[in-house]
């Protein structure tokens, strides 16, 4: 989205910057690592938000964010379906640190494959288990580097629905549509206490974030100023490790050059709460499998509009 728009020598100059800025690793475990890649739809993207880059030491770090990004076989949208940090799940075993498997949270299984590489890579393999989904690709986002992204753009736009206070800065945020800087905003976003559904509200507001910083990116005049662009691609780039599952980025970046930020649909998987030995957690809804059924299928859009309750307003 953010290259879209720059055509020509120019395009091909600033994926080449911007390809040379991400840093890559192999994220996908094989077994949840799709056969034959390829820029042609149905498309699916596993999408983990830490605090952490894959070369951080710290193995204790969960997951935080947990999406799956599904891109249909028009390229012409994305719907992002988000994951509870909380849903039961079987997790496999991991070799990198002799975890050997068993049930528990699935943020948890980032923490028992080590972080990093072998995190991601056990948390790919717990969702291809839990789904039957194998990926196209998967990107590690740092989100606590975005904060320079959107200081970058001059903050973006976010709306709040109920007034929270935020449990790391003690800010409080009270309804109605405001502009946040960084620091704001990934605040914000982070937030889950004391909001009507909890991480569900959370899960949507990560949504929210994520297209905010894309519609500003959109409608700022990035595109006229290349000393900003330079430094907003960077910036994007240092956020990121991504394993594009031997795909080019240029191909890549080309394939859903007609993806906008107005074509996002938030999705949160159907799930219900229950107690187990005294701990809270998230359960699959049936209605579940019908959406996993769907991303491996042309299928999506019609579960959204027969799934409206699911739908999140981003």
């Amino acid at each position: 989205m953010l290259v879209s728009g720059v055509g020509g020598i120019g395009l091909r100059m600033l994926i080449h910057r911007y390809d040379r800025s991400i840093s890559k690793d192999r994220l996908l475990d094989p077994a949840a690592r799709r056969d034959h890649p390829t820029v042609t739809g149905p498309l699916n993207y596993l999408l983990v938000g830490s605090d952490r880059r894959p070369n951080s030491p710290d193995s204790e770090q969960r997951s935080d964010t947990i999406m799956i990004a599904h891109i249909p076989a028009s390229l012409d949208r994305a719907y992002l379906i988000s994951v509870p940090r909380d849903l039961l799940v079987s997790i496999p075993a991991s070799s990198t640190t002799g975890y050997g498997g068993g049930s528990d949270k699935i943020n948890s299984a980032f923490q028992h494959g080590g972080g990093g590489q072998g995190g991601t890579q056990l948390l790919s393999a717990t969702l291809t288990r839990l789904t039957g989904i194998r990926f196209d690709g998967a990107a590690l986002i740092d989100f606590s580097g975005f904060q320079r992204v959107i200081d970058l753009v001059g903050g973006i736009r976010m709306c709040v629905d109920t007034p929270v206070r935020s449990i790391h800065t003690n800010t409080q945020f009270n309804p109605g549509c405001q502009q946040m800087n960084g620091t704001q905003a990934l605040d914000f976003a982070r937030q889950r206490y004391d909001l009507p559904n909890g991480d569900y509200d959370r899960q949507r507001h990560q949504q929210q974030l994520l297209k905010a910083i894309l519609d500003k990116i959109a409608t700022d005049k990035l595109l006229t100023n290349p000393v900003k662009l330079d430094q907003v691609v960077r910036a994007v780039g240092s956020s990121l490790t991504m394993d594009t599952n031997g795909v080019a980025v240029e191909d890549l970046i080309f394939g859903l050059r007609d993806l906008r930020s107005d074509a996002l649909v938030g999705i949160r998987v159907p799930a219900y709460s229950e107690m187990v030995d005294d701990t809270s957690y998230e359960m699959l809804d049936e209605e579940a499998d019908d959406l996993f059924r769907s991303l491996a299928s042309p299928h999506v859009e019609d579960w959204v509009r027969t799934n409206p309750k699911w739908v999140n307003q981003i």
